[in-house]
């Protein structure tokens, strides 16, 4: 059965996309679970231990075709432009998340280090240049006065532990110091963190995301439509949905939600496939995954986040990509990578876990 057949089988059946992605990822396969469940793929966490910050690089030292999307109103990001379709180079070496703000964009020189000195890059006669991309996220609201950030040797650290293991998730790399449902301030705010999921399709497609969760709106479970993690009520345990409040609704009305400063916030994540596709269909998938946002955060992509998808495809499959179906896989690993992020992270005295509030 061809992948277009199998899509177009479920949708007549009336049956979501997300119901074909947890079939599929039931199937039987070897493929390990993740992003590194994509061929071609490593990843390494660093996080610090002074204070809760860190980064995480994915490696394609075969080089991947890349692409982005950005619909943050606060992004921090590195050579997003040379994504571009219209621009020359194509293959990505490495994507770096990290913590630290802007000053965290410093983690990928130590990648760029890594990878020049195993000769990994695009070739410029006798010489490579490697090419990394990358985005930050902001937690510098966690480092008191230490002024401790991810910086090149984080990143270089960060690039000699990446493996194809299955990647550790919840509160490490540029997870360790996200926090969401931040509109009512950080004193009713909880823990985020990093999560990864994929999807395997019997004929071997596979669609994987990783996603460092710093939003400042609530994340909930589209499946269930209850808010897992967001902005607590006074008694520190109560979710107050933000869905509601922005509306006004209520027996007894909240005060009005505090306004997040720009940049002081952001997910940022990457989606994968072992499909070969095209700089502008590599760009359309990290257009199509945004979805995945969309479904778990609210409010998502505002302002004060600097929403972050970049795309990967490693072309290690030889089969033919229906770039709809790509997509449509993106946008839900992406949505499954979210909620695993904050239902792995571990509680900071003052932001509580998920875990924390089910005890």
């Amino acid at each position: 059965m061809s992948i277009r057949t199998l899509l177009i089988g479920v949708l007549l059946a009336g049956a979501p996309i997300a119901q074909l992605a947890c079939a599929a990822q039931e199937s039987p396969s070897s493929a390990p679970f993740g992003i590194t469940a994509v061929d071609g793929l490593e990843l390494g966490h660093r996080t610090l231990e002074a204070r809760p910050t860190g980064c995480t690089v994915i490696l394609a030292r075969g080089g991947a075709v890349g692409g982005v999307d950005v619909r943050g109103g606060a992004p921090g990001v590195r050579e997003t432009a040379l994504l571009n379709p219209v621009n020359t180079v194509e293959r990505v070496h490495a994507v770096v998340l990290s913590g630290g703000s802007a000053f965290g964009l410093s983690a990928a020189d130590g990648v760029m280090r890594w990878l020049d000195e195993r000769d990994v890059g695009f070739r410029v006669g006798p010489k490579v240049v490697p090419i990394v991309v990358g985005a930050i996220l902001y937690d510098l609201g966690l480092e008191g006065e230490a002024k401790v950030r991810p910086d090149a040797s984080c990143g270089y650290e960060a690039a000699g532990l990446a493996s194809t293991a299955a990647a550790p998730e919840g509160s490490v790399g540029a997870g360790a110091g996200a926090t969401v449902g931040k509109m009512r301030g950080m004193d009713r705010a909880m823990k985020g963190g990093f999560g990864t999921a994929s999807i395997t399709l019997d004929n071997g497609l596979t669609v994987a995301a990783a996603v460092a969760v710093n939003a400042v709106g609530d994340i909930v479970d589209p499946a269930t439509g209850r808010v897992v993690a967001g902005a607590r009520a006074d008694d520190g345990r109560t979710l107050l949905d933000m869905r509601r409040v922005l509306r006004g609704e209520g027996s007894r009305p909240d005060p009005a939600p505090e306004a997040a400063g720009p940049g002081a916030n952001t997910t940022i994540g990457v989606v994968a496939t072992n499909a070969l596709l095209t700089k502008a269909q590599a760009t359309k998938v990290a257009q199509m995954a945004q979805d995945g946002f969309a479904r778990t955060t609210y409010p998502a992509h505002t302002p004060s986040d600097g929403d972050t998808v970049f795309s990967l495809a490693t072309g290690a499959w030889e089969g033919e990509a229906d770039l709809t179906l790509v997509g449509a896989l993106a946008a839900d690993v992406m949505a499954e990578a979210i909620l695993r992020a904050v239902r792995s992270a571990e509680g900071l005295p003052g932001l509580p876990s998920v875990r924390d509030l089910q005890r």
